[in-house]
């Protein structure tokens, strides 16, 4: 395939998964090396730009995911009758602050950063799909560990932990400036937000 048919490869393989995609798997449907592959999909996701697509394509690790940009959510949930979720409460956003910046964690740890009890919070996180289990800490008892998902980091549209924004402690900012709100601390979030589209 040359170029332009490579490219038209990678599209229908980012419309057709629905889900995030690794760019080892799409290296080799294409028959590829990875370097050519994640430039041919950069390539892509650049014409979607630059052509006002309504479709645009995240970087989520080292996987990419094609989806529909955050201006049409609106527009695809009334054509597809999609209900709106709950948004997370303080709640929700705390214990996902506390599973982001200290993963992997166990429940206790958890409660004994925010002083109460999190069961119900965290089996909601984790059927919402933002935090998932990821082994056990060997220790008496063996808890399990928790940990965020790609699914946290595409609703949050980051490609990466590295992109979390500093904690107030660490962040060399002025008095004012460390009074702003991380993203996760002021984000409307609700699953339904990033609509994906296949």
């Amino acid at each position: 395939m040359n170029a332009k048919e490579l490219t038209a490869a990678a599209e229908a393989i980012l419309f057709a998964s629905g889900e995030p995609v690794e760019l080892k798997r799409i290296a080799q449907a294409l028959g590829i090396g990875e370097g050519q592959a994640e430039q041919i999909v950069l390539n892509l996701a650049a014409q979607l730009d630059e052509r006002e697509s309504g479709l645009q394509i995240l970087a989520i690790e080292d996987k990419f995911q094609m989806c529909t940009r955050p201006e049409y959510v609106d527009t695809v949930r009334s054509i597809l009758e999609v209900r709106r979720n709950a948004p997370l409460s303080q709640a929700a956003f705390e214990v996902l602050a506390v599973v982001a910046y200290n993963q992997p964690v166990t429940k206790a740890f958890v409660e004994q950063v925010r002083g109460v009890d999190c069961s119900g919070v965290i089996s909601s996180l984790v059927q919402k799909r933002l935090i998932e289990e990821c082994g056990r800490l060997e220790l008496p008892g063996r808890p399990l560990l928790y940990k965020t998902t790609a699914d946290f980091l595409r609703c949050f549209s980051i490609s990466s932990l590295d992109e979390l924004p500093p904690l107030p402690e660490e962040a060399e900012e002025s008095p004012a400036e460390n009074t702003e709100k991380t993203p996760v601390e002021n984000s409307d979030f609700s699953l339904e937000e990033s609509a994906q589209t296949g």
